[in-house]
């Protein structure tokens, strides 16, 4: 399983930032993608799911009408969009293959480092 996401991103406030995150490796609708995220000095924090069969999300209350994922079976590649961007959402961000809550994660991608100036 490989997970190879998009570089990192600078943002002005109140802009929106897209990461992908190309899968190979593995038949792309075995896995759920998650998103979670890690902010300096904070620990990992889960934003959520897709499942790339149907599309189905799940999303952290957090970030409920902010972030939008989405899943391209045709090129293998999985997005977050997170918008109304704030100074708070710098922060390395990662995809990662999942097996659900209980099973959960079995591969993480590298991390996309995005910054939205203060």
């Amino acid at each position: 399983v490989q997970l190879v996401q998009s570089g990192a991103e600078l943002r002005n406030p109140g802009a929106s930032v897209k990461v992908s995150c190309k899968a190979s490796g593995y038949t792309f609708t075995s896995y759920y993608i998650d998103w979670v995220r890690q902010a300096p000095g904070q620990g990992l924090e889960w934003m959520g799911r897709i499942d790339p069969v149907d599309g189905h999300t799940k999303y952290a209350q957090k970030f409920q009408g902010r972030v939008t994922f989405t899943a391209d079976t045709s090129t293998t590649t999985a997005y977050v969009e997170l918008s109304s961007l704030r100074s708070e959402d710098t922060a390395e961000y990662y995809c990662a293959g999942s097996e659900g809550t209980e099973k959960g994660i079995n591969s993480w991608g590298q991390g996309t480092q995005d910054t939205a100036p203060e």
